[in-house]
């Protein structure tokens, strides 16, 4: 706006571009949809699920390994789309450098490499919410310990955060902590209840109820 009040208008020159914008201010349409304003360009996805932008990688999810993708860089975040699918979205990165990483995008790594959780980059100082952390606080004295949380991170995927959250928390109240106990939970949960028992109207009932009679049988054997 200070640029615009101080410089003369290229065809108008008697006149500041501030003055002439604000004589046609009156006769602009108001758009009433939200301004989307980004600059996008290509991209690629390497084999460890980042994408290179302005000198720094972002994480994308692991499933958009192998094809190419759309950036959108707005003035804050970074919003990577596949095929028209958000595969990744980050707040920006003005250093250079560095790697920004969102630790569910690779949870479905981890199903082949348990290990990764204790020692992966994209996991250090991972913030999860208090019973699941509880939960992977408890398993971390098992032997497989690595095996049965990536069981249960692998879950949020298919049944969101919130209900394996409170899986968690219901495993805990029990005094239980296992993957197989928490997942068994969260499968209750998806389970439909019995369906509502349908009360059959009077004109439907039978006045003579049938009697069992197991002789017929034997008649249509001996004919």
């Amino acid at each position: 706006l200070a640029w615009a009040k101080a410089h003369a208008h290229p065809e108008r020159p008697e006149r500041t571009i501030w003055e002439v914008f604000e004589e046609e201010r009156p006769k602009l349409i108001p758009y009433r949809g939200r301004f989307d304003g980004f600059h996008a360009l290509p991209g690629s996805v390497s084999k460890t699920c980042l994408v290179r932008f302005d000198n720094n990688r972002y994480s994308v999810s692991a499933s958009a390994v192998g094809r190419p993708v759309d950036i959108h860089a707005y003035a804050d975040r970074i919003v990577i789309r596949q095929d028209g699918r958000i595969v990744a979205e980050h707040q920006r990165s003005f250093g250079r450098g560095e790697t920004v990483y969102d630790p569910w995008h690779y949870v479905p790594v981890l199903a082949r490499k348990p290990g990764a959780l204790r020692n992966g980059a994209p996991f250090k100082d991972w913030v999860l919410p208090a019973g699941l952390d509880r939960v992977r606080r408890k398993l971390a004295g098992s032997n497989d310990g690595d095996r049965q949380m990536v069981k249960i991170l692998a879950a949020v995927l298919s049944d969101g955060l919130p209900a394996v959250e409170a899986a968690c928390e219901q495993a805990l109240a029990e005094g239980v902590h296992s993957s197989d106990i928490v997942l068994n939970i969260l499968s209750r949960q998806r389970d439909p209840g019995l369906s509502e028992t349908i009360a059959t109207p009077e004109t439907l009932r039978l006045r003579h109820a049938p009697v069992a009679d197991c002789a017929r049988y034997d008649q249509l054997r001996s004919a």
